[in-house]
């Protein structure tokens, strides 16, 4: 069998930007980084700006100091995008509520929550927790009273309130008009 010849791509690959990115993660300056792999500060400048290309052996010492795999400088970002009313249906119970999940199925970091309450929706009437070490309630639209073991808030739209995932808690639209909050859980809840 022939292999189909493939014609090379004369598209430059951007990778500086990663490569300062790795940098300034580390809290190092580019005289710091020219020192550790002896490359000119100039040189490391134009790099990170994608003016020129590290040769090989360049950008392996590069990624050494680092401390980043070549692999990570060419990889594709994995990107999720969720548009408007089109995330998934979910349910974590309650009444009155719409709840969509806008982060991917397999983002483990973190998720996102858009709820829908209805007037005078309601959680679970008894408290209950979310495994995760941090939930915020983030409301878009309204207002809403979110009711923790010895302490309540009541919130309206722009107001945050972060607190531990594991603290027994449930929420309550008191108004006769409907909400929109996000819940955001970090990382995401266990299933």
């Amino acid at each position: 069998m022939k292999a189909l010849p493939v014609e090379p791509s004369n598209v430059p690959v951007a990778i500086g930007s990663r490569i300062r990115a790795a940098r300034q993660s580390q809290r190092l300056t580019i005289e710091q980084v020219a020192d550790a792999t002896g490359l000119t500060k100039g040189f490391l400048s134009r790099v990170e700006r994608d003016l020129t290309s590290p040769s090989v052996a360049s950008l392996v010492t590069l990624c050494q100091v680092l401390s980043i795999s070549i692999g990570d400088l060419f990889a594709a970002p994995e990107t999720h995008l969720t548009k408007r009313n089109d995330g998934p249906r979910i349910s974590l119970g309650g009444q009155g509520i719409v709840e969509r999940l806008l982060t991917a199925r397999s983002e483990r970091r973190l998720q996102i929550i858009q709820a829908c309450i209805e007037p005078h929706g309601r959680g679970e009437s008894e408290l209950y927790a979310v495994d995760c070490d941090v939930d915020v309630l983030h409301v878009i639209k309204g207002s809403i009273r979110l009711i923790l073991t010895n302490e309540q808030y009541d919130l309206e739209a722009g107001d945050t309130v972060t607190f531990p995932g594991r603290e027994p808690h449930t929420w309550i639209n008191p108004t006769d008009k409907p909400v929109e909050v996000l819940w955001v859980l970090v990382p995401a809840a266990s299933r």
